[in-house]
This record gives C-alpha cells, sequence and structure tokens, in this order.
C-alpha cells in the first residue's frame, strides 16, 4: 500500500478564483496593461516546472497534448474504454490538476511528491486511447518513457524535495552537496553576485579541480551585449576551484516575459511604472538582479496603483539551501474598502513598532511608509498563491528604501473557509468560534504579519568600506548587556548567512510578531473588532496558531529529520514555546476518536494569553530579533533548530502525535484562476471550480503558441537532464 499522503484525494477543494468585479471596473487601458502583465507571468511561471523536479515539465506537455486534443469530458469516453473506472478516470483528472496547480508533481505547501492514485498501466492504456496518440503515436510514446517512471516512482529519495541524499531538487546538479552549496555561496558574495535567479551545476573537474557552473536565468545566451552594463560572466578560480558563470537558463520563457512586459509598458499608468517594466526586462534579459532590484525601486515609488503587480525570481523556500527563487509573477486588482483598514494599520505602525519588545537599537532608524493593499488576484503564476506578501525580499532596499504589502482577498476568502466536520483537534465549542472568527482573525494577523512582522527590524551592517550602520560601541545586546560582537559584513545578507533556516526562522519571527501585537486594543479597533468582539478575535488568533503548529507536522520528515515548510515548521516552534511556558495556558493530549482511531484535542486557557502567552512570545521574540539584527548564526540555529526538534521523548511524543495528523489530515484546496484574450478588447474568461475547470484553464492559457511552447520547455528540459543524473529520450 502507497503512504496516502503521495496521492491527492477526489473530493479534494477546488474553488475557482473571482475577479469578476473587480476586472469590470478597471478601464480598457487598465486591463490591457493587466493582461500584458498576466501572460508575462504566465511564461515566466513556466520556469517553476524546471525548478521543481527533472520530469515535470514532460508530465505537464504529456497532459497539455492531452487535453489540448480532447477536453476532460471528451477524454471520459477514452478511459473507459481503457478500462478505467470512474474513480480511476477522476484521479487522473485530479492528478492532473494538481500538476498545473503546483507547477509539477510536488506539493508547493509542504514539498512533498504526488503520484497519481490509478495503476500505471491503466493511465498508460487510457493515454493509447487518447486522440493525442492516435495523430502523433511515436512522439506520444517517446514523451510518455521519457517520464513515467519518475511519474510513479516513490524511492526514498524521490519522496520529497531535498539536497544531496535527502531528496531531489533541480535548483543543483544530481551530483551537489551541502558543501557544495556552500562554497558557491561564498563564492558568489566574493563576486556581489546574488544567488536569487541563479542555479548550480558541478562539472567534471578541470586539470584537478572542481569545476562548477553558475547559470544565470536569461533570454540572452552568449556574450555581452549592447546596453547590458557590467557582465560578471566568465571562468574564475577560487578556494582551488573553477567557477563559470553563465547566461541563458530558462532563455526562451525569460524571452517571452520579457516581450511581453514591453508590450505592458504601452499601457502604463505612470512613470514609475514604465521605468519599472524597462529595468525588468533588462534583468530578463541579461540575468541581472540589480536591474531587477532598480526595478523594484520603481515598483515601491508606484505607489496606490489600480493595476498592482511583481514578478520575478522572488521566495527562496524551495532551494534546498535557502538562498535561490523560485519564479512567481502576480497581477492583482486593488480593493479599495479592505486597503482602507490596512492604510489605518499602516499609519499607526510608527505607534505600534516600540510596542515591540526589543530595544530601539534594534529596530530600523526609520520606518519608510510603505504601500498596504487589499488586491483581488487575477494572474498568480508560480508553484501556489499566499494568503499575503512582504517584498521585496532584497535586505539593503527593505533596510533603507522601503517595501510593499499586499493581502490577497479573495485568496483569504476561499482558501481558509472551513467545514465543521473537517475541522480537527479541537473540542465542539471552540470549533463553532473557529468557524465564526478564523476569517477576521486570521485577516488581523496576515496584517501584522506582514506589516509589522517582515516589516521591523534593524540588521546590523558594517559595509566594504568598514563602515557601520549602528553604534558600535553603545549598542548592547539585551539579553546578556554586553557589547554585541557580531555583525553582518560586506556582501553578507540574512538569506545568505542563515541559509537553511533563514526562510522557516524569518516566518516565525514575523508570526509571533502578529501574536504579539494583535493583543492591543487599538490595532483590533483598526479592523473594526471592538469588546466582545475583539476578545474573539484574538482568541482564535492564538488558537489557530496552536492548532496550525500540530498540524505542522504532517511537514516534518522523520528519516531526515527535516521540515518541507517554513511557515509550519515556525508555527510548531511557536507551539513548543506556548508549552514550555506552561501554567495551562495550552494543553495537548492524545486521545482515541469516536471512530476508534488515534485523535488529539488542542486547548488553549484564554483567561492566560495576556499574561502567559504574551510573557512567552515577548521573551523569545527579543532572542529572535537579537539573533537576526547580530547575524549570530551560531545561537539562531542553536535556538531555532532545538524548538524545531520532533521526537517521541518528553512531555509530548511528537513523532506518534506526526502519524495522528497524517491520519486526519484534509488536503490543501486548489485554484482555478481566470485567462484574458484580446478581441478587439480585452475579456475576462472564467471557469468552474473543478478539476476539469483548472485542466482547461491551462490547456487554453497558452492556446495561441502551444506547441512552440511546449517543443521549447522539451528542449530546456534536456538541456538540464544530464545534470540531473538521467537521461531523457527524444521526443
Amino acid at each position: 500500500m502507497v503512504d496516502s499522503q503521495y496521492f491527492l484525494p477526489n473530493d479534494i477543494g477546488i474553488s475557482a478564483l473571482d475577479c469578476t468585479e473587480a476586472f469590470r471596473l478597471l478601464s480598457p487601458r487598465e486591463k490591457l496593461y493587466a493582461h500584458y502583465l498576466s501572460r508575462s507571468a504566465w511564461y515566466g511561471g513556466l520556469a517553476v516546472l524546471l525548478q521543481t523536479s527533472p520530469e515535470s515539465a514532460s508530465i505537464f506537455v504529456l497532459l497539455q497534448r492531452l487535453f489540448r486534443k480532447q477536453p476532460a469530458a471528451q477524454l471520459e469516453s477514452m478511459a473507459t474504454a481503457a478500462g478505467l473506472s470512474p474513480e480511476e478516470y477522476q484521479a487522473f483528472l485530479v492528478y492532473a490538476a494538481g500538476l498545473y496547480a503546483n507547477m509539477g508533481n510536488y506539493k508547493s505547501f509542504g514539498d512533498t511528491k504526488f503520484i497519481p492514485n490509478l495503476p500505471k498501466e491503466k493511465l498508460k492504456a487510457l493515454v493509447w486511447q487518447s486522440q493525442a496518440f492516435q495523430d502523433s503515436p511515436s512522439e506520444m510514446e517517446a514523451l510518455w518513457d521519457s517520464c513515467s517512471t519518475l511519474l510513479f516512482s516513490l524511492e526514498d529519495q524521490q519522496k520529497q524535495l531535498g539536497l544531496g541524499d535527502k531528496g531531489v531538487t533541480t535548483y543543483f546538479s544530481g551530483n551537489c552537496c551541502l558543501e557544495d552549496a556552500e562554497l558557491a555561496q561564498k563564492f558568489l558574495d566574493s563576486k556581489n553576485l546574488s544567488a536569487y535567479n541563479t542555479r548550480l551545476f558541478k562539472n567534471k573537474s578541470e586539470e584537478g579541480k572542481a569545476s562548477y557552473e553558475v547559470r544565470l536565468a536569461s533570454a540572452v545566451q552568449k556574450g555581452e551585449m549592447d546596453g547590458e552594463g557590467e557582465s560578471r560572466c566568465g571562468r574564475y578560480d577560487f578556494e582551488d576551484c573553477v567557477f563559470m558563470v553563465s547566461r541563458g537558463d530558462y532563455a526562451y520563457l525569460m524571452k517571452k516575459v520579457s516581450e511581453n512586459l514591453e508590450k505592458a509598458k504601452n499601457h502604463a499608468a505612470n512613470e514609475n511604472q514604465k521605468r519599472m517594466l524597462e529595468e525588468y526586462a533588462q534583468s530578463f534579459t541579461f540575468g541581472s538582479i540589480e536591474a531587477h532590484k532598480e526595478g523594484s525601486r520603481f515598483w515601491i515609488k508606484d505607489k496606490g496603483p489600480i493595476v498592482e503587480s511583481y514578478i520575478g525570481f522572488i521566495e527562496s523556500y524551495r532551494d534546498p539551501f535557502g538562498s535561490r527563487g523560485e519564479f512567481e509573477g502576480f497581477v492583482a486588482v486593488v480593493n479599495k474598502a479592505m486597503s482602507e483598514r490596512f492604510a489605518k494599520l499602516v499609519s499607526s505602525a510608527e505607534v505600534l513598532l516600540p510596542e515591540l519588545p526589543w530595544p530601539k537599537d534594534f529596530e530600523k532608524d526609520r520606518f519608510l511608509l510603505p504601500d498596504f493593499t487589499s488586491l483581488d488576484v487575477l494572474t498568480f503564476a508560480g508553484s501556489g498563491i499566499p494568503a499575503g506578501i512582504n517584498i521585496p525580499n532584497y535586505d539593503d532596499i527593505r533596510q533603507s528604501e522601503g517595501f510593499k504589502n499586499v493581502s490577497l482577498g479573495n485568496v483569504l476568502a476561499v482558501a481558509y473557509a472551513t467545514q465543521k466536520d473537517k475541522l480537527t483537534f479541537l473540542d465542539e465549542e471552540d470549533k463553532d468560534m473557529y468557524i465564526k472568527w478564523k476569517g477576521p482573525s486570521f485577516e488581523v494577523q496576515v496584517g501584522l504579519h506582514e506589516l509589522l512582522g517582515h516589516g521591523s527590524g534593524k540588521l546590523f551592517v558594517q559595509d566594504e568600506k568598514g563602515n557601520f550602520n549602528f553604534e558600535q560601541d553603545n549598542v548592547r545586546n539585551p539579553e546578556t548587556g554586553e557589547q554585541i560582537t557580531t555583525w553582518y559584513k560586506g556582501n553578507e545578507t540574512w538569506d545568505s548567512k542563515f541559509s537553511t533556516i533563514s526562510c522557516s526562522y524569518e516566518e516565525c519571527r514575523a508570526e509571533c510578531v502578529g501574536l504579539y501585537l494583535c493583543l492591543n486594543k487599538h490595532v483590533l479597533s483598526i479592523f473594526g473588532h471592538e469588546d466582545e468582539d475583539a476578545k474573539e478575535v484574538v482568541y482564535i488568533n492564538w488558537l489557530n496558531m496552536v492548532r496550525a503548529g500540530l498540524l505542522g507536522l504532517e511537514f516534518f520528515t522523520p528519516e531526515s529529520k527535516s521540515w518541507r515548510q517554513a511557515h509550519m515548521q515556525a508555527r510548531f516552534v511557536i507551539l513548543r514555546v506556548l508549552l514550555e511556558a506552561g501554567e495551562g495556558l495550552v494543553n495537548l493530549k492524545e486521545s482515541t476518536g469516536k471512530d476508534g482511531r488515534p485523535d488529539a484535542l488542542i486547548t488553549l486557557d484564554r483567561s492566560k494569553v495576556h499574561t502567559v502567552g504574551k510573557a512567552a512570545i515577548e521573551r523569545f521574540l527579543c532572542k529572535l530579533q537579537v539573533i537576526k539584527s547580530t547575524a549570530d548564526v551560531e545561537g539562531g540555529r542553536a535556538l531555532y533548530e532545538g524548538y524545531s526538534a520532533v521526537s517521541d521523548t518528553g512531555s509530548h511524543n511528537f513523532l506518534r502525535l506526526r502519524e495522528t495528523v497524517l491520519l486526519r489530515k484534509e488536503a490543501r484546496k486548489m485554484f482555478v484562476q481566470a485567462n484574458t484574450r484580446v478581441k478587439g478588447h480585452v475579456e475576462l474568461v472564467e471557469y468552474e471550480g473543478s478539476a476539469a475547470g483548472l485542466i482547461r484553464s491551462f490547456t487554453e492559457r497558452f492556446a495561441d503558441d502551444a506547441e512552440e511552447v511546449e517543443a521549447h520547455l522539451l528542449e530546456l528540459n534536456k538541456r538540464d537532464a544530464p545534470c540531473c543524473g538521467r537521461s531523457l529520450k527524444s521526443v
């Protein structure tokens, strides 16, 4: 029997993201701007297939060819002829929808592989029965042969993403290990090169020296070009190794991204948007993170746009080393009513920041008031859709020039709707309150997490000229009372310094800020919560956090003792901190459910949240910030990895509880997104919230150049094949 965590259930929730009204209210020019930005995002999003696993791109092409020839309803008769039961055909549709929604065959939230929940021979029979196979039998057979083994394989190393023997990754060649990643980071730092848009490939030795290729994502593949500026491409000797910096990763896709950004520029609303798009196009053409940073500066200056967007190699959650960004691009329309609340939170930020439990020396010298808007998503291309975002991720820009926050309103509206019978690990009374207040409380948490969580705190830096951004002789560690002795030097960044723990640690810090500041009555009143309602919002926010900490155990892999999801690791750490606080604040007990199977119950004493709970988070949050500010990697690892440990000893058997969580887990929802097309004017094309609707949205997304896109995807995949330790047949 295959563990059910590697299947997507047939009854998985699939919802359409509604943006009809938001899109209708746009002017014709704004619709064209949104359309071309969306096209740019969708083309770039295909790079995620190549960033996820060696087989993802080939599976994507196989599915596209099947469903372009026959929509899901038509293909069903072929499935029946091939011997599939209705349940098996639905399982195939769910698998296909899952691959599209995650942009690969590993879950974007949790990084575990998922495979079709039907026999391999039956899926092969369906492919052979299909119209696509009848039209091009040799091509379809070659395509099947190139990916079918890995499509179904669940060898231990292939069950999750990871580096070396811990899992699968295509950010590094198959022969790379942690030591190679660390060496490459040292090299990149020495050349002031960001890892965000790179991948690392270890080649055959050159003259007895280890040889590496650092490949930049760019449309241009060779040589220096006019208008490029300073190039860092070329061969370098570094620590008795050879590094070759080249460009041209995802070249075809980056070209399509840039072309559509240029088209969008013709419909930009202002000069900041035009300059932003010019710099982005430059970045994707030449592989320049400096150009992307410059574009991000113009993006920050573009205050309160009607159509908001961001695009690039952004979040580093899925790089096992924590430095390389996954491609994402979003286009969304401002929800003015909800944005007013966030604007009030922004205007209160300078009053709220001093409430955080660290000395003022550890806070930014000046809080640069950011945009904070609620958006209805039109397009979100990448491996998954978050509830909120705080960007850009460039430390130097965030510290001195600012950032923006967005809350994705139409995602929140459907992602976190919960049915009582599917609510686990809560008592009945808590379930009713949870359903009523989860949405409002999560809105508060997202706002605080993004604005004052990710937006707070100072990094102590000594630049390349020896200048400090803090008073070295006067700043003292509040934990010890002693002068600080560590800080960031030169080109070191938070990501490069804290690497493998950086993402989850920062999410934990932001979540703690949300918990801490939601106790503030002024914050609650900004969101319209007063008196008894405010108390319920606080209670459910804290209850949701400790329950999420328990649910987080799903994303821990005992075999490698590693976490596969940054946010869920963070929430488990917070659960551990609050359990450790004692005094009956949080109780977690194992039990037996009404169905006779293992169960658990988690409760929170609401009378102790403002006392025991607040004091525990206050102490922990101060530690997190001091360690981050002072670049204390050793202290940070000891603290964070200690609380992240999952064992069967101590007051709670978390390994056994993990089995209970897996037994009762609910699959994460998937979203169906609309398409836009130009037919004299821009039309919005929407789809039903089902597996078939999600599939159709993708087959129509690239309808005009499907064969060209698919051919280039296979060619890019073939180029990577030798680096991934496998061979790929010609297709």
